[in-house]
């Protein structure tokens, strides 16, 4: 035999071993029926892709599929900031407060300086009357990103309801000076005087 030759028969016995060791792996159908189904086999899309999936089914107006991927995605990649807080938000929409409550305290724990998840819990806390931990949100918010117009007109409402008018105007000609073409913040402050 040659050298030539040698080499075709170790390759070839190389290959016959590794297909041998493949066809020891598979199983038989019925036996993996009887496995239980683990969370990545549920379906085949990564979770970046079921959030973009979700986004796209919440905006043609289907928040069931968006929060069933949201809920998928986020088995299939626990402690992600960025699904946590989609589902809190479809949830708030939803009115089921206390669930969205809970996503994005989650969210916060994975992500302590995103002032959109400061904004979204201080608006909870508006809503239950927990004016005091609404405002540490906002102020969180502000710490983050003292040029969010949004956060200043958030703050604003929140002195309303705590019927610190003055306070309130402060707060929306903040956002005015921000954006100076926020119209709510301009009604605002025309109610207000």
């Amino acid at each position: 035999m040659t050298v030539f030759q040698l080499i075709l028969l170790g390759a070839s016995a190389f290959f016959a071993f590794k297909m041998y060791e493949h066809i020891q792996t598979l199983k038989d159908p019925q036996e993996r029926e009887n496995e239980p189904r683990r969370a990545d086999s549920f379906s085949t899309f990564d979770p970046k892709a079921l959030v973009q999936k979700a986004d796209d089914a919440f905006q043609d107006g289907d928040p069931k599929k968006a929060l069933a991927l949201l809920n998928e995605a986020n088995v299939k990649e626990p402690y992600n900031s960025e699904t946590l807080f989609k589902i809190g938000y479809i949830l708030q929409e939803q009115n089921d407060n206390d669930e969205a409550l809970k996503y994005y305290k989650q969210a916060l724990e994975v992500d302590n300086n995103n002032q959109f998840i400061h904004n979204s819990i201080a608006s909870l806390y508006k809503q239950n009357g927990e004016f005091i931990s609404a405002k540490m949100h906002l102020n969180a918010s502000l710490e983050i990103d003292s040029k969010n117009a949004i956060t200043y007109y958030n703050y604003g409402n929140l002195l309303v309801d705590m019927q610190r008018d003055d306070e309130a105007i402060n707060m929306y000609e903040k956002a005015l000076e921000i954006n100076s073409d926020f119209s709510e913040a301009k009604e605002e402050i025309e109610k207000l005087k």
